[in-house]
């Protein structure tokens, strides 16, 4: 084979498999190696062979009962990164959130899931001495956060149940609710307003409200949220910022989808 076959041949893997990363990317739901071959009308062993590739190495995983594929973690990794490290993204989106941060006058943060968890990887304290202290790229949990609650709310209904099937289910303070049916219940409420609330659930003495980040095709890629002690702000008071937190959440989607 010829250099120049060889390389034509790579370049045409290469794109082939960077097409099957931004087919699941893009899919609101898994999708099987049938569904993406449907898209890209590629020979089927080709599609099998790299997805297998690509889940052994980490950027797909496949579904509990194997019908289908879903972003793994290191594809899911690379896309907090690269929404992190933008130069431009991530100028643009910290004044966005400093701004919501001084007019609210609380802590602000954006999240993003990660498997079972919600991660923060930006957000804009308070100048407030009483404060609490949650730093970037710390992790919480799903089932107890207001960004938790929005990204459960905004799963298709069975991967909802199997993921609060496999959870453990810490009770972190009085509130903490730990029967699947009563959190169940109490999704089906935040998601007639589509926000997320944490009512002193994860941590003692704060609370907390979110609202969803989604581009440009209605997925669901994060969330907005703001948080402060019970002691200075209401649970009450805190939705009452929704209208701003939502302002802020279409700024940045706006920024994102540009």
């Amino acid at each position: 084979m010829s250099r120049k076959a060889d390389k034509n041949e790579k370049s045409s893997a290469a794109l082939r498999v960077l097409a099957i990363l931004e087919t699941v990317a893009e899919s609101s739901t898994s999708i099987t190696a049938t569904e993406i071959n449907a898209k890209l009308k590629l020979p089927k062993p080709t599609i099998h062979r790299l997805c297998t590739m690509l889940e052994n190495q980490g950027y797909l995983q496949p579904r509990l009962d194997g019908r289908g594929y879903l972003p793994g973690r290191r594809l899911s990794k690379m896309a907090m990164g690269i929404f992190s490290n933008n130069d431009h993204w991530r100028t643009e989106r910290h004044g966005i959130l400093k701004r919501l941060s001084e007019e609210i006058g609380e802590t602000c943060n954006i999240s993003i899931p990660d498997g079972s968890q919600m991660v923060y990887f930006d957000r804009v304290e308070t100048h407030w001495p009483l404060r609490i202290q949650l730093q970037k790229n710390d992790r919480v949990p799903i089932y107890c956060t207001a960004s938790g609650k929005l990204f459960l709310n905004n799963l298709p209904a069975s991967k909802r149940s199997r993921l609060l099937s496999k959870l453990h289910f810490e009770k972190y303070t009085e509130s903490t609710l730990t029967d699947v049916d009563q959190i169940k219940d109490e999704l089906k409420r935040l998601s007639q307003q589509d926000i997320g609330t944490d009512n002193e659930e994860f941590m003692q003495g704060m609370v907390a409200v979110a609202v969803p980040l989604r581009n440009a095709d209605g997925i669901f890629f994060g969330a907005l949220a703001m948080h402060a002690p019970s002691a200075r702000l209401s649970m009450e008071q805190a939705i009452a910022q929704l209208p701003k937190l939502r302002k802020s959440a279409a700024e940045l989607v706006e920024l994102i989808n540009e």
